[in-house]
């Protein structure tokens, strides 16, 4: 398979990018994109040209480092994938493929596709925990009565694994999707419930604090999310914050 590619460089966050033009060639179908990637590296280093950098960890679908803008959809043609589970017979020989890094005032960009995504990090270091002592002498988890559907909810939302899918989609760039998930995540269980109120102002204050912008109803940010996060969530966390400023006021 030979593919052209159209690559977003940028030498880091200050100077002014561009797309630039790359032919591979020789490429399986059976490759995963990034593998694709690696072959166009290897390319480049061995004429003495700067490889294109990109993020990656696991190449799992776990860690949600990967995340590349391609042919205008986050993580690619394919659904509930991470980049680096998107392979290349979903695309046909002789293809123009534009490949960018995700784009938001929050998530600035480093170089070439990686961007800066700690945003994500500052948000749930303001509440996306729970304060409870678990050395020792804690409950048995069983032993605490949970609602299954709760339980299930609660699950689907923490599956979410932060790669900023919902931001580079969403034409606001919202950070709400993934906000709603952590949110949830917590609110639906008792080990979440005693900081609750406190939890979803300041992740949703940070959240702003950061830069998002806020949601655009159009629901692109669930179709294109890997994991396939709920927009339910979105309205758990609206419920969460209106009784938590409900409460503040009243107290």
């Amino acid at each position: 398979m030979k593919l052209k590619l159209k690559i977003w460089r940028q030498k880091n966050a200050e100077a002014k990018g561009g797309i630039v033009d790359y032919d591979v060639d020789n490429i399986s179908e059976d490759m995963s994109f990034l593998e694709m990637l690696d072959v166009l590296n290897a390319q480049l280093i061995k004429n003495n040209e700067e490889p294109v950098a990109f993020d990656h960890d696991c190449r799992e679908g776990i860690c949600g480092s990967c995340s590349l803008f391609i042919n205008g959809q986050a993580h690619g043609p394919d659904r509930l994938i991470t980049t680096c589970q998107l392979h290349m017979r979903k695309f046909n020989d002789g293809d123009e493929i534009y490949i960018e890094p995700f784009r938001a005032k929050a998530f600035p960009v480093i170089k070439d596709l990686v961007v800066d995504r700690s945003s994500f990090d500052r948000i749930q270091q303001a509440g996306g925990y729970v304060s409870i002592n678990t050395s020792g002498n804690t409950q048995d988890a069983n032993a605490i009565p949970i609602n299954k559907d709760d339980a299930d909810d609660a699950f689907d939302a923490a599956t979410c694994i932060g790669c900023g899918a919902c931001v580079a989609t969403c034409k606001n760039s919202s950070a709400m999707l993934f906000v709603g998930a952590k949110v949830s995540q917590y609110s639906l269980l008792p080990q979440g419930k005693v900081e609750a109120e406190r939890r979803v102002l300041n992740m949703v204050n940070q959240m702003d604090l950061e830069g998002f912008g806020n949601c655009s109803n159009t629901g692109a940010c669930e179709v294109e999310c890997p994991k396939g996060i709920s927009l339910d969530n979105i309205a758990r966390m609206n419920r969460e914050f209106i009784k938590a400023n409900i409460s503040s006021k009243n107290k």
